[in-house]
């Protein structure tokens, strides 16, 4: 039945759950009594790993390419950087297979349709190992539906490693997931080099403070012996 909501009807269920707002009210006293000092921290975190994260892999790894909502069923600069970098990383031979991530966010397609549409106007050769998830609209649905996918393509049903590729502002949150789910991540950067304009410090600030909800709130219901909560990202 939530497969049926409207992004905007997942998000608001998503808020007026009891554990999300009990993480904010814990992160937000955080903050508070330590005058700011740990958000602070968590803003330099997302800053090293957004200016620090290489631009390809180690070695030849599975590929999972964050989605953004759409603009008019297109993608927009954001994810078109994304893309890029996964189209680079599959000719130079340095991916297994991309796997597309995103569902519909408001449009008439999955922002992996219209990523992998994208792909093959810059002539990504149709054999190409390309898969969709297309069951997700947010960073943490992304990567449970990814692991499932990935679980069933192996007998044993491991794991392989993984490079995400996503905007440099998103790659620290995106890192805490991944490894929280269990994968063997390693963070791969769309964009060449950290931008330097007002509209990206803004997105790191929000990123940091995303990022300090998630680790505060689940540091805080380990220590109480939460498991609902800890469980949700799991």
């Amino acid at each position: 039945m939530s497969s049926h909501l409207s992004p905007a009807q997942r998000r608001l269920r998503y808020l007026r759950d009891r554990d999300v707002q009990y993480a904010a009210l814990v992160t937000i006293l955080v903050g508070f009594f330590s005058a700011g000092l740990v958000w602070l921290g968590y803003l330099i975190h997302v800053w090293r790993i957004a200016a620090r994260s290489p631009l390809a892999p180690p070695r030849r790894m599975t590929v999972l390419v964050f989605g953004q909502r759409l603009g008019r069923d297109q993608p927009q600069p954001d994810y078109r950087h994304r893309l890029r970098r996964a189209l680079e990383l599959l000719r130079h031979e340095q991916a297994d297979q991309l796997l597309l991530l995103g569902g519909r966010s408001g449009g008439s397609c999955s922002e992996a349709q219209a990523g992998l549409a994208w792909l093959r106007q810059q002539g990504l050769p149709a054999a190409a190992p390309v898969e969709l998830e297309q069951d997700s609209v947010d960073s943490l649905e992304n990567l449970r539906h990814a692991r499932r996918l990935l679980q069933a393509q192996s007998s044993a049903g491991e794991l392989p490693a993984v490079a995400l590729v996503t905007s440099r502002y998103h790659l620290a949150r995106c890192l805490l997931l991944a490894r929280r789910l269990g994968f063997n991540s390693v963070p791969i950067a769309a964009e060449p080099a950290l931008p330097r304009h007002p509209r990206y410090a803004g997105l790191l600030l929000m990123e940091a403070t995303y990022l300090m909800w998630i680790d505060i709130g689940l540091r805080w219901a380990r220590l109480t012996g939460r498991q609902r909560m800890t469980e949700r990202i799991s």
